[in-house]
């Protein structure tokens, strides 16, 4: 039986995410797996925390002369056991899980004035008090 290492594909439209698996090469793409061996999310925005693999099973999985695709080749390069890219893996992961700040709002740019002076009083007493301060002037209609 010859084993490839190949992505099997999760999610949904427009929001991909693959497992990184041992399968049986007659096997389908999304079909039936031996083991997974790791995870690739494309829709996390930082490049490096994208992928995560468990070493030894690669490292089995290839020992035992399994072939990866053209694109986990390139993942297990980077971030496989030996990996080149596994300092800035684990600082984009720890920037990834660390918590998210939300900085301060601020002062908003505009506050409305309220309108409490051009409301008419809703009370008799309330009238009666309003025409003393203003001087004793009640204000009427114009007439025509």
């Amino acid at each position: 039986m010859a084993v490839k290492i190949r992505m099997k594909r999760l999610g949904r439209k427009h929001r991909s995410y693959f497992r990184i698996c041992a399968t049986d090469s007659r096997a389908p793409r999304d079909g039936r797996v031996i083991e997974e061996i790791g995870s690739y999310d494309p829709m996390i925005p930082l490049t490096d925390a994208r992928c995560s693999l468990n070493h030894e099973r690669v490292k089995y999985w290839l020992g035992v002369g399994a072939q990866p695709s053209d694109r986990v080749k390139v993942l297990i390069k980077k971030y496989g056991p030996e990996g080149t890219h596994l300092k800035e893996q684990e600082a984009a992961v720890a920037q990834w899980k660390a918590p998210k700040v939300v900085p301060d709002a601020g002062e908003p740019k505009f506050t409305p004035k309220p309108k409490a002076a051009e409301e008419p009083a809703a009370t008799p007493e309330a009238a009666e008090a309003a025409v003393e301060s203003s001087g004793g002037v009640e204000a009427t209609a114009p007439a025509e």
